[in-house]
């Protein structure tokens, strides 16, 4: 579909109108967003279509995750945070290398203080393995990391997909959506063994051009929820 509308106006329950037509998902729910800085960047996304040009949807990652959880994760809220909450069974923070010794090192500064945090803001126990091997973490911790990520609506659940299943970590996550970390600190954290590998062997375009692809979803989601906080 081609851009046909001349203006983009925001109503007043929130909702994106072309022209007075009202956007809808692809499920056809209109699409009102919760605060007013998402729907302002909804908005904008769709006002960047230049006229006559083909709408690229890569381009409007806040209209899709703002689609994805009206229709996505709307629909059974529950089971959706259940789906993030089983990142928490293997939890890519909880799996350390053995060597080299300065792998095992980043791998402590930029992990340790992730689970650290996690302990304490839910006073749980975490397991940490070295290898490849899963170990299965305490029941009560894994009851607590889930009533975490349940209690979230559906559009913060929606913002934090891609955080979790890019990064392999439902801890990182949650620090991101409680500011315990900054998108910045958890990027690093969850690319650190790739990063490592690049500078040791060398840099891959192919590898690169996945990584940039990753990259701009997960800063999708922590563009989303920045809007949802505003």
């Amino acid at each position: 579909m081609k851009r046909f509308w001349k203006t983009v106006v925001i109503d007043d329950q929130r909702g994106i109108r072309l022209d007075d037509r009202p956007v809808r998902t692809p499920g056809r729910v209109a699409l009102a967003l919760p605060t007013d800085a998402l729907a302002q960047g909804v908005a904008d996304e769709w006002r960047a279509i230049g006229e006559g040009e083909e709408i690229d949807p890569r381009a409007m990652p806040l209209t899709g995750l703002s689609n994805a959880a009206i229709d996505r994760v709307g629909a059974d809220r529950a089971l959706f945070a259940a789906g993030l909450a089983q990142y928490g069974e293997s939890d890519l923070l909880c799996y350390r290398a053995d060597s080299p010794d300065d792998l095992v090192a980043r791998q402590a500064a930029a992990w340790d203080p992730l689970l650290d945090w996690a302990r304490t803001r839910y006073d749980v126990h975490i397991e940490v393995a070295t290898g490849i091997l899963h170990r299965s973490q305490p029941d009560q911790t894994l009851a607590r990391l889930s009533d975490a990520i349940a209690a979230r609506d559906a559009f913060e659940l929606a913002a934090l997909s891609p955080v979790v299943t890019i990064g392999g970590s439902l801890i990182a996550a949650l620090a991101l959506a409680e500011r315990a970390a900054t998108a910045e600190q958890l990027w690093d954290a969850i690319t650190l063994d790739e990063e490592y590998q690049a500078e040791r062997w060398g840099r891959d375009p192919l590898a690169e051009a996945g990584i940039a692809a990753r990259r701009r979803d997960f800063g999708a989601g922590v563009r989303m929820l920045e809007l949802l906080a505003g």
